[in-house]
C-alpha cells in the first residue's frame, strides 16, 4: 500500500476454517459501528501489510493468522482497504479490540446479517464467499 496518496491505508482478513465458514466481526466503533465486516483495520506507520492483517486479526479476534495473497482492494471514503486471504494458526476466539462480536460464518447466515456496504459483491467478485 502506497502512502501519500490521501488515502488512509488498511488491511482487511479474509479468514475461513476447515468447514469452509468466514470469519467475521460486528464492528463496535464507526465507520460501521453495528454492521458486520471481515476483521482489519489501518495499517501502522512502517508496518507492512500483512504485519498489520496479522496484527489487526489479532487484535479484534484473539486469532493468529498466516497472511497469504491479495484478495483484491476497495476503496470505502477515504479508506482504501487490501483485503488478504489467510490462514487460521492459533489463538483462541474472543472478541477484541473494536469488535462488538465475532463468529464464523456460513453462507446462510451471511445473508441473514446486516454487513458493512459492499462486502458481499466484493466477496463474490473474488470468489471469497464462505462455503
Amino acid at each position: 500500500m502506497t502512502e501519500g496518496s490521501g488515502d488512509v491505508p488498511c488491511v482487511g482478513a479474509i479468514v475461513r476454517d476447515r468447514s469452509g465458514r468466514l470469519l467475521l466481526v460486528r464492528r463496535a466503533n464507526e465507520p460501521g459501528a453495528g454492521l458486520w465486516a471481515v476483521p482489519g483495520g489501518r495499517v501502522e506507520p512502517g508496518e507492512t501489510d500483512h504485519e498489520a492483517v496479522v496484527r489487526e486479526t489479532a487484535e479484534e479476534t484473539g486469532l493468529v493468522v498466516r497472511a497469504g495473497p491479495l484478495a483484491g482492494e476497495v476503496v470505502r471514503g477515504p479508506y482504501r482497504i487490501a483485503d488478504y486471504h489467510c490462514e487460521p494458526a492459533g489463538g483462541r476466539l474472543r472478541a477484541g479490540d473494536d469488535a462488538a462480536d465475532v463468529r464464523w460464518v456460513d453462507a446462510t447466515e451471511l445473508a441473514r446479517l446486516p454487513l458493512v456496504e459492499g462486502l458481499v459483491e466484493a466477496l463474490t467478485e473474488w470468489d471469497a464467499l464462505p462455503g
